[in-house]
């Protein structure tokens, strides 16, 4: 076999991989928007199909007949608005302290702060829970957000870039008399859009579908939100799949709206991070 020909054949094998790849990383979310259409005894049938025998578009009115989906929408929209600004803001200052400032105990309090990456969420969950109480915040919108506006992910993600950055810049700077707050807002800022862009299309998928958080903090109807509201299709003894799925598209589709205007800056976000870190 001549050098081209096995060229030929290895980016063909390459592509067959990408493509099933491709394949199964669309097919559940095929699926899903396919389950939302049909009847609940098409959505059981065995062997399963793909297309419903009938399409029924009543499914997506009977999801807002039977839950208050707009009151679960704007709960998850401030949430996640409150959220990402705040993490946006605070881990960026947090990062550049770190980047940037010398003082002691800055490296032990960094490692101090990357330890809670390792610690799972639910171990300290019932701890939380009582801090919460005892601030009177339960079932109230302080402990949907204001728990969630910092992260040492997101500090971590941000320091590791603004490293890279040229220190001859922030010199320049001081000679010509800028205060820390004016270099970070004029310099480092502006030189971050797609690690802050990273940053907050993280943040915001976290928030929009979180479900254990809001759960627990919560009791009443009035402060669910998406993620609570669509489980409760979800029964015992049974599930009406295709609601469950109609409510799953609603819910999905301003994601996925999101991602198709902002995926230049997360692939180049993602890429540069772990290139750099």
């Amino acid at each position: 076999m001549t050098s081209s020909a096995s060229n030929k054949a290895s980016r063909i094998a390459v592509h067959i991989l990408l493509i099933a790849g491709a394949v199964l990383m669309i097919m559940p979310f095929l699926w899903m928007l396919s389950t939302s259409f049909k009847s609940f005894a098409d959505s059981m049938k065995v062997p399963p199909a793909l297309f419903p025998a009938e399409w029924h578009f009543e499914n997506y009115s009977k999801v807002l007949e039977t839950i208050d989906f707009a009151r679960y929408y704007g709960n998850t929209l401030l949430i996640t608005v409150s959220r990402t600004a705040g993490q946006l803001l605070l881990c960026s200052l947090a990062a550049y302290s770190f980047a940037s400032l010398k003082f002691p105990g800055k490296n032990i309090i960094f490692l101090a702060m990357l330890a809670v990456l390792m610690v799972p969420s639910q171990v300290v969950m019932i701890p939380s829970f009582v801090i919460m109480r005892e601030l009177d915040w339960l079932d109230t919108f302080y402990v949907l957000i204001i728990p969630g506006i910092f992260s040492a992910f997101g500090t971590f993600l941000l320091r590791q870039f603004f490293m890279t950055l040229p220190k001859d810049l922030e010199e320049a700077a001081k000679i010509d008399g800028c205060s820390y707050f004016r270099i970070y807002w004029n310099i480092y800022l502006p030189l971050s859009k797609s690690a802050l862009v990273s940053l907050a299309i993280f943040t915001i998928l976290a928030s929009w579908n979180e479900l254990l958080w809001p759960l627990i903090m919560t009791s009443s109807e009035d402060m669910r939100v998406l993620s609570i509201g669509i489980s409760t299709f979800q029964g015992q003894h049974s599930t009406d799949y295709p609601l469950l799925m109609a409510g799953a598209v609603m819910a999905t589709l301003p994601i996925i709206i999101l991602f198709i205007f902002l995926q230049r800056y997360f692939i180049e976000g993602i890429a540069m991070n772990g290139i750099k870190a």
